[in-house]
């Protein structure tokens, strides 16, 4: 599908929780599509791992790698099928089988007329107590693809990876104007640091950064929500509660192009003296 012309464009992020019954998470999930549709969004995107209880906050139980599956696959296909039907960008986030023993986490990129556009795995992963995620996940391969969907050019940064700098900035080089940050937050985080840190990169960058989190209280941890929206002035224009809710927010590029005039840090770069940085 082509990528889309008009500057303006509603997002919605699905902020849900998930039960142990995966295939009514599923089913609920494909109800959270709808409701971004009849929103009027051109774009919904869900949290990481978003229809399964948060696996690795258990470490190292090897039963958990019964629910990865290949991309596509049966759960990519229903939100291709939800995606054609109402004509809307859809971004979830899996578990994927990759091939033998090999496990991403993983956010398809769906686009508004069902096509697969391409997968963003995560690169960065982390290991930390409720954050067991060495055991589970490879080291995402997909470098820093930028996705030209019906809803504008899309960067994924999964969880972990926003907090690296150097992927915010090669997803804006490669031609994001919004990066989208599926995670998984829990109430012990630093939310206010994580608000910080993504107005900074959205401010460095000048463009928009959504992050969508998940909510409910699981075996060992409890998810925060309080998913929010950073324009390229580095504001917070949107934030969720801590329940489940779809956070509708309707941004408009040009934002990207006038910050970019007025703060032209992108034009000013000098990348041929960073060298020094490859082996730092």
């Amino acid at each position: 599908m082509a990528e889309q012309t008009d500057s303006k464009v509603r997002i919605g992020l699905a902020q849900v929780a998930a039960s142990d019954d995966i295939s009514k998470n599923i089913e609920r999930g494909l109800d959270w599509v709808d409701k971004a549709a009849e929103a009027g969004c051109r774009l919904c995107v869900f949290p990481e791992m978003a229809f399964h209880p948060f696996f690795p906050q258990h470490r190292g139980e090897r039963r958990f790698f019964a629910w990865a599956e290949p991309i596509p696959g049966p759960i990519t296909e229903l939100f291709q099928e939800r995606a054609a039907k109402h004509g809307i960008v859809v971004i979830p986030n899996i578990f994927e089988l990759a091939g033998p023993g090999r496990h991403y986490d993983a956010s398809p990129i769906i686009d508004a007329d069902g096509g697969l556009v391409g997968v963003s795995r995560m690169t960065h992963i982390a290991e930390e107590p409720g954050f067991n995620e060495r055991y589970y996940y490879w080291p995402g391969d997909s470098e820093f693809d930028v996705h030209a969907t019906a809803a504008g050019p899309i960067g994924i940064a999964i969880c972990y990876d926003r907090h690296f700098p150097e992927q915010m900035r090669a997803l804006t080089i490669a031609g994001a104007d919004i990066i989208l940050s599926p995670f998984a937050g829990t109430t012990a985080d630093p939310f206010d640091g994580y608000e910080i840190e993504m107005r900074g990169s959205a401010f460095s960058n000048a463009l928009f950064i959504a992050c969508c989190n998940r909510v409910g209280e699981e075996a060992k941890v409890a998810f925060a929500g309080r998913s929010f929206v950073v324009d390229p002035a580095g504001d917070v224009i949107a934030r969720a509660g801590e329940e489940e809710e779809l956070l509708v927010v309707d941004i408009d590029r040009e934002r990207v192009a006038e910050m970019r005039q007025k703060r032209p840090f992108l034009r000013d770069r000098r990348p041929e003296l960073y060298g020094v940085l490859a082996n730092r």
